[in-house]
């Protein structure tokens, strides 16, 4: 009938549009608004959300209204929202635009052969320019690990500008109680090695800052480990002559990508002797006086240079990758010996107890002057001393 007398506008509920015999007068829900606004508004990650400003008002407020309600108040005036908070959006850095200028490193462990060994470490140098990529498996991630890998890449490109580490005390450590009061930088035995080459060691505060390298590893967990499987290869002699050989050749071609700019930031590549000397192990050793120095549970007697003893002056050790030694005092090249350690002195033998037995003590005899009376002891004393001469 209503459809024939008003059309479509029939088909409509009558309620439709009216406000609800339940609803909130008007005036009320304007007062509620301006208290939520006043009190419990303000930026996304410090205003209240409905059902908290729900409960804050009813036991500050004194006015009870459900939470939904509010919600809906609230976001019929823009005092809310259905955007939830989420955590700030990491934003992948660009990429260095000179190759050279950036070169990441880092160590992955990881089975790399699988059940045929134990896990290994792979020593990992990537390009940030060009993505271009040297590694080196090993066992440990250790300080001459870090510097074969950052050798051979020096040798085959130059000397980049800049590496990018994370905080391994391998790279960086934090500074002591001298270094802090002087202002002096702390350098690991691989970072001085990187200052001597003019090398800046920028360290990393996440996995996510040095996000290409370890994208890398994942590459490399993946297809390498499958190549290695093929092959049967179960060492890091082999696997190494197949990364140089084989692999990293491929890898590259397949995933390098062309710099920005095509002029290149490597440094010219040094001669041997100073590669060979920069890549040393350097300890300040302390000089006895009879001219021995100890190092790494070794002795080495130095060549006298006079008859004075030497103060507790200090000599420089340097061990090169191979093991050879070189000693330096007062910046010139010593001649030495190695010695065999002191021998110790025994320990002190320990006595053995005159008995296992436990310790009792000793109870006075029948006739002991502790079980007899005191006058019988006495007169006994009086007799005596009359008896003699």
């Amino acid at each position: 009938r209503r459809y024939r007398a008003q059309g479509a506008k029939g088909l409509r509920h009558g309620s439709a549009g009216r406000p609800s015999n339940h609803a909130r007068p008007a005036a009320e829900r304007k007062r509620i608004l301006a208290w939520v606004r006043q009190k419990y508004s303000g930026p996304i990650d410090a205003r209240f959300g409905p059902t908290l400003a729900a409960e804050h008002l009813a036991s500050e407020d004194g006015v009870t209204v459900h939470h939904d309600t509010l919600r809906r108040w609230m976001l019929a005036v823009g005092l809310w929202s259905r955007v939830r908070k989420r955590s700030p959006h990491r934003q992948r850095r660009e990429r260095k635009a000179h190759f050279g200028e950036l070169v990441q490193l880092d160590g992955s462990f990881h089975l790399w052969y699988e059940a045929r060994a134990p896990r290994g470490c792979l020593m990992n140098l990537v390009d940030d320019a060009t993505g271009r990529t040297l590694a080196r498996l090993g066992d440990e991630e250790t300080i001459w690990a870090a510097a074969d890998v950052l050798r051979r890449w020096i040798e085959r490109y130059g000397v980049p500008h800049a590496l990018y580490t994370d905080w391994k005390n391998v790279y960086v450590r934090t500074p002591n109680a001298e270094e802090q009061a002087t202002g002096a930088v702390p350098l690991t035995q691989f970072g001085r090695m990187c200052a001597a080459l003019g090398i800046q060691i920028i360290a990393a505060s996440s996995p996510q800052a040095k996000g290409r390298v370890e994208r890398n590893h994942g590459t490399h967990q993946d297809r390498l480990v499958k190549k290695l499987r093929r092959l049967g290869i179960a060492d890091a002699t082999a696997a190494n002559t197949f990364l140089d050989t084989t692999y990293l050749p491929e890898h590259n071609q397949r995933f390098a990508v062309a710099p920005a700019s095509a002029e290149d930031f490597h440094r010219r590549v040094p001669s041997r002797t100073t590669l060979d000397r920069v890549f040393q192990l350097e300890e300040a050793r302390v000089l006895s006086n009879d001219w021995v120095v100890r190092y790494d549970t070794r002795y080495f007697q130095v060549a006298r240079q006079s008859g004075h003893a030497p103060a507790r002056s200090t000599v420089l050790v340097r061990e090169a990758r191979d093991g050879a030694i070189e000693l330096r005092y007062r910046g010139r090249l010593m001649q030495w010996t190695e010695i065999a350690a002191p021998v110790k002195p025994p320990p002190p033998a320990v006595r053995a107890p005159l008995s296992t037995a436990p310790h009792r003590p000793a109870r006075p005899s029948a006739d002991h002057p502790w079980r007899r009376e005191t006058r019988l002891i006495d007169r006994e004393r009086a007799l005596s001393r009359a008896a003699q001469p």
